[in-house]
């Protein structure tokens, strides 16, 4: 009976910050779906509208559950699902909730004041933030890890290249915030542990 017992394996949720968040942006972008992007437009995508609008305030910060199509939400789900679980059990799930927090509503804020033509959804801040915080998952103090310098130069010096030479629909300004947030996140928290 005991050896029956021992391998036995179960499912465990690991990370439930991240996994919530997952679940949330996959609600979102199904409703988006299935209400044509209706519900997307008003809940789940930063626009310039009357800061007098209550939902102006709320799209700040739910602006990264929503998706243009699956697609979109998959390429940000598998980052998320890959690295978020680790940055969960490092820094903890108040941490990573402030990491969304803080992503979403720098980005909302920052596209509403500067590109007022232009409507933005999805988790890629989030997801940036995540990648530049992975890279000071072995940071020592006094040290800069060089995956960091790497992570940096290769991803948000595509985004500013993209920025500047690419014209496409993705907002290269949320990934620079989002790379931001994680480089400011992963020094701070690792600096005073």
């Amino acid at each position: 009976m005991g050896a029956a017992m021992k391998g036995k394996r179960k499912i465990v949720v690991n990370a439930p910050v991240v996994i919530g968040f997952t679940g949330v942006c996959f609600a979102a972008t199904l409703a988006g779906l299935l209400t044509g992007g209706y519900s997307t437009r008003l809940l789940f995508q930063t626009m310039h509208t009357s800061l007098k609008n209550p939902l102006t305030w709320l799209r700040f910060f739910t602006h990264v559950f929503g998706h243009s199509g699956w697609s979109h939400f998959m390429g940000n789900a598998a980052y998320l699902l890959l690295l978020g679980p680790m940055l969960e059990e490092k820094y903890g799930q108040a941490s990573i909730v402030k990491v969304i927090l803080v992503t979403a509503g720098i980005t909302g804020l920052v596209n509403y004041i500067f590109f007022p033509g232009v409507a933005l959804c999805g988790a890629s801040g989030v997801v940036f933030a995540f990648i530049i915080l992975t890279s000071f998952t072995s940071f020592r103090s006094g040290e800069i890890p060089l995956s960091f310098i790497l992570v940096a130069l290769i991803y948000i010096g595509q985004q500013l290249y993209d920025a500047v030479f690419v014209r496409d629909s993705v907002s290269q300004l949320s990934h620079i915030v989002g790379g931001a947030v994680g480089a400011v996140t992963g020094y701070y928290r690792n600096k005073t542990s």
